[in-house]
């Protein structure tokens, strides 16, 4: 297979559920060796695109191509260079981490000799040598998450993909499956990682693709992505009353870009945080409210992800 072939890649992609439109054109080119982030809000159609590159779902219409092999047209060819982490755990409880890894490596066409020593590897890999004879059912959600990066690693893929493989687990777990995935590309691996966890876009990715309502709304490297924003300024307000009591005054203010409302406090993009600040808080006492904290951040990826759409990335 030629070099100059992308990782991945697709063109124009869609997958439609009725009436229901969950990717709408997406085009993407991921070279090999990086690791690509797709990040987004949940709903935001992720999982539905990487399930067509993967070949678990048939695009309505578009293709993909995996170092060359269409999605479509070679489905099994292009299959054969994939692993595929899932959202879902896909384990049973019932054997050992060992006895899954047998079992899914016979899925692979894995046997005798070679399974054995590729298991004794991938145990290395994910940490759980000590543990593999116990029953998967015992494991923490974040042994769980690794056992099954192990799994989409059995048959030496030139590429993996993962789908949110942190969520749900405890902040160590986390660390310790960003560490691996780091691994992983070190030593090569090409990666699509998709998340909606904007810290782990940018700890991560070479390149990352910003993906909203079907669509992908921006992509870049972290620094072209920051760029967009150019020189705006970021402030986080908590006060001590909802948002709706000041939201649409402060949206009025000269200077005001944005403003969004997420998990307690209010995220805004205004052009010079020197300016607004003084008319955020005169505003603000005229209307009763009182603003109980502020931070003034640089920009980063939820600034650009509120700046392309009015809502801070979790909402």
């Amino acid at each position: 297979m030629s070099e100059t072939n992308p990782a991945i890649q697709t063109q124009n992609l869609h997958k439609d559920f009725g009436e229901v439109y969950a990717v709408k054109g997406v085009n993407l080119e991921i070279h090999q060796g990086e690791v690509f982030s797709l990040l987004g809000p949940n709903g935001a159609g992720k999982s539905t695109t990487i399930s067509m590159i993967s070949g678990l779902l048939k695009p309505t219409r578009g293709d993909a191509t995996i170092l060359g092999n269409s999605i479509t047209k070679n489905p099994q060819a292009a299959k054969a260079l994939i692993g595929v982490v899932p959202q879902e755990i896909a384990l049973y409880g019932d054997l050992s981490a060992r006895e899954n890894l047998l079992f899914w490596g016979k899925m692979y066409d894995l046997r005798g000799t070679a399974l054995k020593q590729r298991v004794d590897e991938i145990l290395d890999i994910v940490g759980l040598t000590d543990r593999q004879k116990s029953h998967v059912e015992k494991f923490s959600g974040g042994m769980k998450r690794r056992l099954n990066i192990g799994i989409a690693l059995l048959h030496k893929p030139e590429i993996v993909i993962m789908d949110e493989p942190t969520v749900g687990i405890d902040p160590q777990s986390r660390r310790n499956i960003l560490e691996s995935v780091m691994e992983l590309n070190r030593q090569g691996m090409t990666v699509l990682y998709t998340t909606h966890y904007m810290e782990e876009a940018q700890e991560l990715s070479d390149h990352i693709a910003i993906m909203d309502h079907g669509e992908i709304i921006a992509s870049g490297t972290h620094d072209e992505l920051v760029h967009i924003v150019g020189e705006l300024d970021r402030i986080e307000l908590s006060i001590n009353t909802e948002a709706a009591h000041i939201m649409d005054i402060w949206q009025r203010l000269p200077g005001v870009e944005n403003i969004a409302p997420e998990n307690g406090q209010l995220h805004l993009l205004v052009d010079d945080s020197n300016t607004v600040l003084p008319l955020l808080f005169e505003s603000a006492a005229k209307a009763n409210v009182r603003i109980t904290s502020v931070e003034i951040q640089e920009p980063n990826l939820e600034t650009v992800f509120l700046h392309l759409t009015g809502r801070a990335l979790r909402d």
